[in-house]
């Protein structure tokens, strides 16, 4: 972690860190954080191809020097010839959750994606995970549609999709 690469937040009355991914000593707190608060299991592999494919994309909360959560992204030209962002993963330690944490991860995603030129971002998440599913319609995502036992545990998800811009192929 270096100190010169982090931006200092203020959410509500706590003050964390936050920094993007530089180095392969990161993978292990990136992995620990999302083995521990998401119910998918991810090899080392799907951690490294979004990390080493688009670090910019990748973003950490710390307090102090402990990783307190963590949001995965990433960022590709999609088959309507636009940009199409993807939020892969975001997990939030259990014990700094209600603080802003995650909202803060996102709305850097959000950014540093609408600063690439992204025209949407995609992301699923399970559907009784209420407390995401608030947290990214007070972002502005929609739900495009729920997807039959998508998860490895047999929940069923829903598919949220956030328009940056109108392409002009959109329905008004």
């Amino acid at each position: 972690f270096n100190e010169e690469d982090s931006k200092i937040v203020d959410t509500k009355k706590w003050r964390y860190s936050f920094c993007d991914f530089q180095h392969e000593s990161q993978l292990k707190p990136i992995q620990n954080l999302i083995d521990k608060e998401l119910s998918e299991p991810y090899s080392i592999y799907t951690y490294r191809y979004f990390v080493y494919n688009w670090p910019d994309l990748c973003f950490f909360a710390l307090d102090g020097d402990r990783y307190i959560g963590v949001v995965v992204c990433k960022l590709e030209m999609g088959i309507s010839g636009m940009q199409q962002g993807y939020i892969a993963m975001l997990a939030v330690d259990v014990e700094y959750r209600k603080r802003g944490i995650g909202k803060a991860l996102v709305e850097m995603a959000i950014e540093a994606m609408a600063m690439r030129e992204a025209s949407m971002i995609v992301l699923e998440t399970e559907l009784s995970n209420k407390p995401a599913l608030a947290l990214y319609e007070s972002l502005g995502f929609i739900r495009e549609r729920r997807l039959l036992r998508y998860y490895m545990n047999g929940v069923d998800a829903f598919r949220l999709k956030l328009i940056l811009h109108d392409p002009g192929w959109l329905p008004s």
